[in-house]
């Protein structure tokens, strides 16, 4: 597969992760048709991927809706003659503890995160089987192996696209040239927690040693040259194997952890963030001011080693 005649779909493409992809691809050459609900962040991307030497074309779909995302496909296939790579990107999330965030935000977290990836997967896995070959990247999270508190919805919704992925592989063993690749990446300094909904009352902001966006797209773009079913970014996937068997005692540790930043860090009113609707503006591929401040990252870090701790002894008890 050339590098210059990739041709390659992205959803949720409008900012983040997606965004930057869409970016790193364009630098290929590739040529890419984008969606996300955002017109203006799809504008916005399409110009810089076009300065970046790709050929780009957008269209605003809501990924949501089964039937819009069938015909999104088509159009894409038809433009571009045939799919190499379609990323599903698209992701939100509401944090807050599980009966503090109206069941409706639950509701729009799973439909988002879960149901619009599985649209796309059911319009673009009859393109692949036409063509006999095709990736479709299915953008998870480390979210998929640890469930976290104050993110009930998030973490089913993860765990859910896992188990998703996992079953798909099984149904096309018979088709050697059609991958199923799945990414974890650890926090990503995305707009991501500016679109969220939040009912702690608390300010987010991103932990320490939180990702580039780039390196994720790097990752991405790595799977259309050699697909894998499983690719960890910012952690090693055995440390989130093994997190997940130490799961209850984690879970509950980073539950404690976050009562007590959602005690102490600054005041903020709820939202439901974008949601339900798209931002008014481009808001591009990094976060604005959400990074930690320093006198977090102690805080921050302990908690992070607690968590590690708890994982330790836990496997140590598994051993003994």
């Amino acid at each position: 597969m050339k590098q210059t005649h990739l041709r390659v779909v992205i959803t949720g493409a409008s900012s983040g992760i997606g965004a930057a992809t869409a970016i790193a691809f364009a630098r290929q050459g590739a040529r890419l048709v984008l969606g996300a609900r955002g017109k203006a962040g799809l504008e916005d991307i399409a110009w810089r991927c076009r300065e970046a030497g790709g050929m780009v074309e957008t269209k605003v779909v809501d990924v949501t809706d089964a039937d819009a995302v069938v015909r999104f496909a088509a159009r894409a296939h038809e433009t571009l003659g045939s799919i190499d790579l379609w990323f599903s990107d698209v992701g939100i999330g509401v944090v807050g503890k599980y009966h503090d965030v109206p069941l409706e935000d639950h509701r729009r977290v799973v439909e988002t995160n879960l149901l619009s990836h599985m649209h796309d997967a059911h319009a673009v896995l009859p393109i692949f089987r036409r063509q006999g070959h095709g990736i479709w990247v299915n953008m998870i999270s480390a979210g998929g192996f640890i469930a976290s508190p104050y993110a009930a919805a998030y973490s089913a919704s993860k765990f859910g696209l896992r188990g998703f992925s996992e079953a798909l592989r099984g149904e096309l063993r018979d088709q050697p040239h059609i991958h199923i690749c799945d990414v974890y990446p650890t926090f990503v300094d995305t707009p991501g927690f500016e679109h969220a909904g939040n009912y702690t009352g608390a300010r987010l902001s991103y932990p320490p040693g939180v990702l580039d966006p780039e390196k994720v797209a790097d990752a991405v773009v790595k799977l259309a040259h050699k697909p894998r079913a499983t690719t960890v970014i910012g952690a090693p996937a055995s440390m989130l194997k093994l997190g997940e068997l130490a799961s209850p005692a984690t879970t509950s540790l980073m539950g404690r952890f976050l009562d007590a930043w959602s005690r102490r860090a600054d005041r903020t009113d709820n939202t439901t963030g974008s949601m339900y609707k798209p931002p008014r503006s481009a808001d591009g591929i990094h976060s604005h001011g959400l990074r930690p401040q320093p006198q977090g990252h102690a805080k921050l870090a302990l908690g992070a080693a607690l968590v590690a701790a708890v994982v330790g002894v836990q496997l140590a008890r598994r051993r003994s």
